[in-house]
């Protein structure tokens, strides 16, 4: 008989260990989270008991939260919730929807606006007086009625404008000079007696054509030619009763506002432009402001009362 074969014996032992003690970073998440519900829960309950008018508000100030606290306004200001804001004075529970204005400066802002707009009532009346003027002096002087084609007198935003233009056959000046025409002459004095008495400030311009001049390689363009033609007829509306100091500007234009801008080189496009100011396109046009009798009359009563004799 064979011999048996002999078969390995294996012994397996499992080696047991203790479990790892287990960290405390779980017990800080979960606090972490319960913390967040309850905050959450809190704010679910304050919202339900909220006022619709509430919500607005509390909406309103995170939209423009900085307007709020500066400015006032629409916001959490108008609101007795628990979060306060707004207003003037932060220790008070009811905020206030806007700063409140006081009733020095309501008034004086009424008197300004109502003082604007009897000004403005002021300027229509006095354009549109002399608007009628100078119409009748064209139709009454058969002198100027003959030149009624050339003269053209419109109600802008701006006041009374009126546009001395030219013609083909009858130029107003010399041909790329200053010198005025005696037909322009007599045209611009008739006009400067009629404007002797304004009270409104004049505005006076001086336009050509956008043909280049012919010198322009000296310097000399049309930008100083319309300068020029402007302070010419300056001159003789001023030597006709025009006061000098109701003037506020005298400028040349050139070619950079074309009455025919179709047809840049029409003789129409030469002019000279005379406007008759109204106190608010004074104001935009210069740059400043004019003084009221109304403002003047604030200014005496606030020393007035701040006089401790009076």
């Amino acid at each position: 008989m064979a011999e048996k074969k002999l078969q390995p014996i294996i012994i397996k032992r499992v080696k047991k260990s203790s479990h790892a003690a287990h960290g405390g970073a779980w017990k800080i998440a979960y606090a972490d989270f319960m913390t967040a519900m309850m905050a959450f829960f809190l704010l679910m309950w304050l919202l339900g008991s909220t006022a619709q008018g509430e919500l607005q508000g509390i909406a309103a100030y995170f939209n423009s939260p900085l307007k709020v606290a500066m400015a006032g306004g629409d916001g959490a200001g108008n609101s007795s919730s628990v979060i306060p804001g707004g207003g003037t004075d932060l220790t008070k529970v009811h905020g206030q929807v806007r700063r409140s204005e006081s009733e020095q400066d309501k008034n004086r802002r009424m008197s300004i606006d109502t003082a604007r707009a009897e000004r403005a009532r002021q300027d229509a009346a006095r354009i549109k007086a002399l608007q009628s003027k100078i119409d009748a002096m064209i139709t009454e002087n058969p002198r100027l009625n003959e030149y009624k084609s050339q003269i053209r007198i419109d109600v802008t935003p701006d006041g009374l404008q009126i546009q001395i233009v030219d013609n083909q056959n009858r130029p107003m000046f010399d041909s790329g000079s200053a010198m005025v025409k005696p037909y322009m002459r007599d045209i611009l004095r008739e006009i400067g007696a009629a404007l002797g008495g304004v009270e409104n400030r004049i505005s006076l311009a001086g336009h050509t054509d956008a043909l280049p001049y012919s010198n322009s390689d000296r310097g000399y363009s049309n930008w100083e030619l319309s300068a020029d033609r402007a302070n010419a007829a300056r001159r003789e509306l001023v030597a006709a009763g025009m006061p000098d100091a109701r003037l506020g500007r005298v400028v040349g234009m050139a070619a950079s506002d074309l009455l025919e801008p179709d047809n840049p080189l029409a003789p129409a496009n030469r002019r000279i432009t005379i406007t008759i100011l109204t106190h608010e396109a004074e104001e935009r046009l210069m740059g400043k402001g004019i003084p009221t009798v109304t403002s003047t009359q604030l200014m005496k009563e606030k020393q007035e009362n701040a006089d401790p004799a009076r």
